[in-house]
C-alpha cells in the first residue's frame, strides 16, 4: 500500500528550519534516485531536490531554482533514510511534500515510481 514514508512536516515561521525524512516501507532503497516534490493549495505538483542512488561514499544532486541555496537533500544508507533538510524557510514553501523513487531521477514526476502519502509543511509569515 505505501511505498515511501515522509515525516518531519509541521509548522514553522518564517525564516525557520525543518527537516523532512524519506523511508521506504517494508525494504530497503533500491539503487534508483530520489526526489523531493511539493503540491500547494490549487497549485501542480512541482520538483524539489533529488539525489543520485549513487554509492556509500558518493551521490550527485539537484535543487529546483526556488530551493537552491537552502534547501539540502542527503542519503544515510546506515539509516535508510533520505533527508531534506529545509532552511531559511519561506511562505512559499508551503505545501505537502512528497518523496518519490526512480530509475533515473530527473525533474518530471513521471520519471518516479515509489511514492509516499506526503508530509504537510507550513510556513507562517
Amino acid at each position: 500500500q505505501v511505498q515511501l514514508v515522509e515525516s518531519g512536516g509541521g509548522l514553522v515561521q518564517a525564516g525557520g528550519s525543518l527537516r523532512l525524512s524519506c523511508a521506504p516501507s517494508g525494504r530497503t532503497f533500491t539503487s534508483y534516485a530520489v526526489g523531493w516534490f511539493r503540491q500547494a493549495p490549487g497549485q501542480e505538483r512541482t520538483f524539489v531536490a533529488a539525489i543520485s542512488g549513487g554509492s556509500y561514499y558518493e551521490h550527485s544532486t539537484y535543487y529546483s531554482d526556488s530551493v537552491k541555496g537552502r534547501f539540502t537533500i542527503s542519503r544515510d544508507n546506515a539509516k535508510n533514510t533520505v533527508y531534506l533538510q529545509m532552511n531559511s524557510l519561506k511562505p512559499e514553501d508551503t505545501a505537502v511534500y512528497y518523496c518519490a523513487e526512480g530509475p533515473n531521477g530527473g525533474v518530471a514526476d513521471l520519471n518516479y515510481d515509489y511514492w509516499g502519502q506526503g508530509t504537510q509543511v507550513t510556513v507562517s509569515s
